[in-house]
């Protein structure tokens, strides 16, 4: 088989799984895995496929997946901002704390007192909102752009989170599993969040009712590594119990 049709049946191959692992590849076409990883890395600059930690995901994937920012804003706002002023009370001044870029971390960085505090963030929406409070020390993660969330994604936005350690994270994703943990539908999301997570001290998960019992594409991290969930007061019970039953602490935001 000829190089580019091998190339153009590994993008097929991508786009039809939405990912797949060197492994796979590397036995599908009987080439070793040194082979498909050079060809993943030719794929990806040409614009055809994303690579991901062991394989690859298909780009059209996370154009389906991954909802714009304005969607996100408007999506059960009226938790997400009851959860983020809950979550504002939780930061004492001189804090040092990370902001994933969701919806609910940007209505947190609206509800932040101008106060000496340092805010490390991957999202442009984050930032920009807190650099009217001049009190507020905004460190920006740089690396890849993604433009449905305008936040920065990819090696460089993880590897630029290794260098620092905070006090707080907060943080949110697409569902939480008793069994399947905390998971995303976009990889490279759940990948810098992980990475949050690492670097803090105490993380704090902010996410609406609605998000509970979801099991989405990407694994974030076990629910054993949350320290706190705040959510709003549509939670079912059953869930509630679950959650304290493992001893994760979790405060359920009344809705006016």
């Amino acid at each position: 088989m000829l190089v580019a049709e091998r190339h153009r049946k590994i993008v097929e191959i991508v786009n039809k799984k939405l990912s797949v692992r060197v492994s796979e590849l590397s036995k599908m076409f009987s080439v070793t895995e040194e082979t498909i990883r050079r060809d993943l890395e030719k794929l990806e600059k040409e614009g055809r496929l994303l690579r991901s930690h062991g394989g690859a995901v298909s780009i059209e994937r996370d154009q389906q997946l991954e909802l714009s920012y304005l969607e996100r804003e408007v999506t059960n706002a009226k938790e997400k901002k009851a959860i983020a002023a809950e979550a504002v009370k939780l930061i004492q001044p001189g804090d040092q704390i990370v902001l994933d870029a969701s919806s609910t971390a940007w209505y947190m960085a609206k509800e932040l007192p101008n106060v000496p505090l340092t805010v490390i963030t991957n999202s442009i929406r984050v930032a920009i909102e807190l650099s009217v409070k001049d009190q507020i020390k905004v460190m920006s993660t740089g690396g890849m752009l993604s433009s449905k969330s305008l936040s920065y994604i990819g090696p460089l936005a993880e590897r630029s989170l290794e260098t620092y350690h905070v006090n707080k994270a907060f943080l949110s994703c697409k569902g939480v599993h008793l069994e399947g943990g905390l998971s995303d539908s976009n990889e490279w999301q759940a990948l810098i969040k992980k990475q949050m997570m690492e670097i803090a001290d105490k993380t704090i998960l902010l996410v609406d009712s609605s998000k509970f019992g979801v099991r989405t594409f990407a694994l974030i991290n076990h629910i054993e590594k949350v320290d706190e969930i705040i959510t709003d007061s549509n939670i079912h019970p059953s869930y509630k119990k679950e959650f304290e039953g493992k001893n994760t602490k979790i405060t359920i935001v009344p809705l006016l």
